[in-house]
């Protein structure tokens, strides 16, 4: 008897980048409540200690599995301090210094491009023509989304941080794909969490005064960004690296920007110019090409 394949299994793994897409993308929300209230790493410090205490709870009780041996640790806690540390830590400190919020989306919108190039020189990913046209129509669509803040104040002192935040994802999306691909979802976030939040913890001590208001604005802002993005987003990203080449996983980030917008729209009635719907639609196509097996 031929063997069924189980539809219901297979449109949860194909939902999954879609819902990674929309759950990362409501990062906006928290740092737009929460920035107002406290500095930017020790907003983020907390959203990290919230993460760990909860997570090692979740992994104590169901008795989940923990990294074997130190290598496994460092690998593991290496591509948290890039993804969540310096990544997390450069945009927010970017948009703190004036960076416009589509400006910063831009410059960390070539991630897909810079992995694309260091996979197939480092990791040996082979792309085709057609991939890397994906890859250029995605970012000019991001480009397109994001082109009326263009134009609105540049503040430039917010710069390096965002390029910082570029290069920290992409060398942290490599590093998890070619070191450290399959770890226990549950343990593995308590372990990327503990060297981001000593190293943002350290950075927020020298550079930030330690003061916040505890307001209701902000305990929204902090509880969202740790239970839909600490928990909810990164969980999808690590099962997407672990399951597909590092491009195809970048990628989507592509549709970050464009997913932001719309959200904007209707939360806020920040105006969809007829550039930004264009620039959607090249961003959805370029991602669909350059997915595209």
């Amino acid at each position: 008897m031929p063997v069924r394949s189980n539809p219901p299994a297979s449109m949860g793994r194909r939902a999954i980048p879609f819902l990674f897409v929309l759950l990362w993308s409501t990062g906006f929300i928290g740092a737009r409540l929460g920035l107002p209230h406290a500095p930017p790493l020790l907003f983020l410090v907390l959203r990290y200690l919230a993460v760990i205490a909860l997570m090692t709870m979740v992994a104590l009780v169901m008795r989940a599995p923990w990294p074997r041996g130190v290598r496994a640790w460092a690998s593991i806690g290496i591509a948290g301090l890039l993804v969540h540390g310096l990544y997390l830590g450069g945009v927010f400190i970017a948009i703190s210094q004036g960076l416009p919020a589509g400006v910063t989306s831009l410059v960390v919108g070539l991630q897909p491009l810079l992995t694309a190039m260091v996979a197939v020189g480092w990791m040996g990913e082979r792309l085709g023509g057609r991939r890397w046209f994906g890859l250029a129509l995605g970012f000019a669509g991001v480009a397109l989304v994001v082109s009326r803040q263009l134009d609105a104040g540049f503040g430039a002192g917010g710069l390096p941080a965002a390029v910082l935040a570029l290069l920290a994802i992409t060398a942290g999306t490599l590093w998890q794909k070619r070191w450290c691909p399959s770890f226990d979802w549950r343990t593995g976030l308590v372990v990327q969490f503990i060297p981001a939040t000593l190293a943002t913890a350290v950075a927020a001590a020298l550079t930030e005064p330690l003061q916040l208001r505890w307001t209701g604005e902000f305990v929204f802002a902090l509880g969202w960004l740790v239970f839909v993005l600490s928990l909810g987003a990164v969980s999808l990203l690590n099962a997407l690296i672990r399951a597909g080449s590092a491009v195809d996983s970048a990628s989507l980030f592509y549709l970050v920007p464009p997913s932001t917008a719309l959200f904007a729209w209707g939360l806020f009635g920040e105006r969809l110019t007829g550039a930004a719907l264009l620039g959607m639609a090249l961003t959805v196509a370029g991602v669909w090409l350059a997915r595209l097996k």
